[in-house]
């Protein structure tokens, strides 16, 4: 069976649920309602919509997020959606 590109990119989204920016882990959950633990490294790099924000400590529980990963490791978290523009939206 063929994905659709909405399956396929909701498949790819998480939603931050905590972030323990002093032991550089984060807590995600994905659209099958797990969470999962994920461990970062020095060179991880957040990316928001202003530009680059360096480190975790940028991210907010909520934030509905893009991990990108390269030889194992966590390379890029990319931030989709604020927390704060979810909550506006119409569409609740």
């Amino acid at each position: 069976m063929t994905q659709s590109l909405t399956d396929w990119l909701q498949q790819r989204r998480f939603t931050v649920v905590a972030i323990d920016t002093p032991g550089s882990r984060l807590r995600v959950r994905g659209a099958d309602e797990t969470c999962s633990d994920l461990s970062c490294h020095q060179q991880t790099v957040v990316v928001t919509d202003d530009g680059l924000g360096g480190s975790l400590a940028v991210l907010n529980p909520g934030d509905i997020v893009k991990i990108e990963s390269g030889a194992g490791r966590l390379e890029k978290i990319v931030v989709l959606r604020r927390v704060w523009d979810e909550i506006a939206s119409p569409e609740l």
